[in-house]
Parts: structure tokens; sequence; C-alpha cells
């Protein structure tokens, strides 16, 4: 029997792990976030407790109270201009954050695994594998590659996961993604820029999930890559998705990024190799074009 605290449970990743594991047998959930639960109706069978990841006496509290043999954690701020411009409020919730996790998770004996990004990359030598240095170009990177650093020398067992371009659709509130915003932007007849000169693997959330799940399951510690397996340019994405939508591909503008000014610069070059993703956990993601048809499905 597995009791497993997911942080972050109203996000993206957090609404994918439930609706995977609420079924699972010999799992006792447990869901958490700082705001109230926006699952309540959907999962009302799966246990929640309040909890702000940036107050360490309530994460003291909740673990103490709910006693998991695992934690996963998804909770973060992720939107990587914010991360920029308000540094104190990134640090708090990327790297304090996990520092509370740490100690409650040493204290309580819980398996700790800690989602990551290929942002901790400089985007010069993509794909990355397990063994490659982080070198962060934004303050986003550096957080969670400092968060990364807490977790690596914990005294309890832990994992990281790295991911990628995570899209995917969110129950009840307003989410977009490349899918969507593809997709919605050619049906009004928009024309969009669309970046080529950066390179991922998008992953799709559910994806992301199972690769939690499987790292859960199967007790894995160190660090894994959970991502797709393609590299594409956002340009290539948006082909594929008004390909998929039979849209008008001609409203889609090839441009590079030196065109947008955003406040965080971005590695132009990462995705991931998951080989041993694949080999030791038995992770299988989809192709982008069978995740496309997965969010097409969920609109």
């Amino acid at each position: 029997m597995k009791t497993i605290l997911i942080t972050g449970s109203n996000g993206l990743l957090g609404q994918k792990l439930i609706g995977l594991l609420h079924t699972e047998p010999h799992i006792k959930l447990i869901a958490s976030s700082r705001g109230q639960n926006k699952l309540a109706e959907l999962y009302p069978q799966v246990a929640f407790a309040a909890m702000d990841v940036t107050n360490a006496e309530q994460v003291e509290q909740v673990i103490a109270e709910t006693q998991p043999t695992h934690i996963i954690h998804t909770a973060a701020m992720t939107n990587v201009d914010d991360c920029e411009s308000q540094r104190e409020e990134c640090w708090k919730q990327n790297v304090d954050a996990v520092e509370n996790l740490v100690k409650a998770s040493e204290r309580h004996g819980v398996h700790l695994i800690h989602v990551s990004t290929d942002f901790i990359f400089d985007g010069e030598n993509g794909p990355y594998s397990e063994e490659a240095e982080g070198a962060p170009v934004n303050f986003y990177g550096e957080s969670k590659l400092a968060a990364e650093e807490l977790v690596k020398n914990a005294a309890c067992k832990w994992a990281i996961l790295r991911t990628v371009l995570v899209f995917g659709i969110v129950h009840d509130y307003g989410r977009s993604n490349i899918v969507l915003w593809v997709k919605g932007s050619l049906e009004q007849g928009k024309q969009i820029k669309v970046v080529n000169d950066q390179l991922r693997t998008p992953t799709l959330a559910e994806d992301l999930a199972q690769g939690c799940w499987l790292a859960a399951k199967h007790d894995a510690q160190g660090i894994f890559n959970i991502s797709g397996e393609e590299l594409l340019t956002p340009y290539q994405m948006a082909i594929q998705v008004a390909e998929y939508f039979d849209l008008d591909k001609s409203l889609i503008e090839e441009v590079d990024g030196s065109i947008f000014t955003q406040p965080a610069k971005r590695p132009p070059r990462t995705g991931f190799n998951i080989t041993k993703a694949k080999t030791q956990l038995g992770y299988q993601p989809r192709t982008f074009k069978e995740s496309i048809a997965i969010v097409a499905e969920q609109i």
C-alpha cells in the first residue's frame, strides 16, 4: 500500500495525476494545494489537505498527519517571464518550498519525487541526458537548478523527474497551450508568428503523470528524463496542429525568436534523451500527433 501526497493538485500535472491514480488499487491518494480543492466535485472520494508549500509549519503538520510514503511535488512557479521579474516570489515557490518538503520528508521517511525542467540547461547541446551539467540562462532555470541541489543532498529517498514543454487541458479554469492557441487562432483566421529556432521534446501532461506514477510505483531513485521523444520546433508543432484539425497552414508565419521581446531568455535547443526512463521505468510517451488527438478529445 502506497500513500501518495500530491502537491499542486489544482495545476495541470496535479490534475492529471489525480485523474490517473484515483482508481488505482493499493494507493491512498491525498491531493493538496494552497487554494481550495478545484477537483472536489470530480473526485469526491480523494482526500484533500490544504497546504501552502512555502509555509514550513504547514508542510510539517500535513505530512505528520497524513503520513505519506511518497510525495510527488508538482507545485511550482512556472511562468518564465514572471519568474524573471518577480525573483523573490519565484525563489520562495521554487526553492524555499522544496527545502520545506525535503526537511519534512527526511523527518518522516518519505520518498520525495520532484518535478524539474529542461530550463536548467543553456540549450547549447540538447537533447540532454540525465548526466548533463546544468547551466541556466534565466532566473526560472536558476531556481529549479537550486531546488534540484536541495533534493540531491536530501537524507531521504528521492527522484528528480525533468520534463519539457508540458501541454494539456486543465479542468475548471483557463490555461492555454500550443495546441489550443494554434487551433483557436487559425479558426478565427488570425495570422500567427511561430518560432523555428528553438527545439524541444514536447510532453503531453498525461505522459508526464504516467512517468511520475512509474517513479513512485518502482520506488525509483536518481534523475530521470520524462518528456516526449520527438525533437520539434514550435513552428513544426504548429504545422502538425493545423494539419490535424485541417486548418489553413498559410496563416502560420515561420520566424526566429529575436523578433519577440521577452523578459527571460530562452535556451535554444533542449529536449531530452529518455532511454533511461524507458528501460528502467517502462515509460512510453505518445507521439506529438497522438498527443494532439488526446487534447482534441478533451476540448
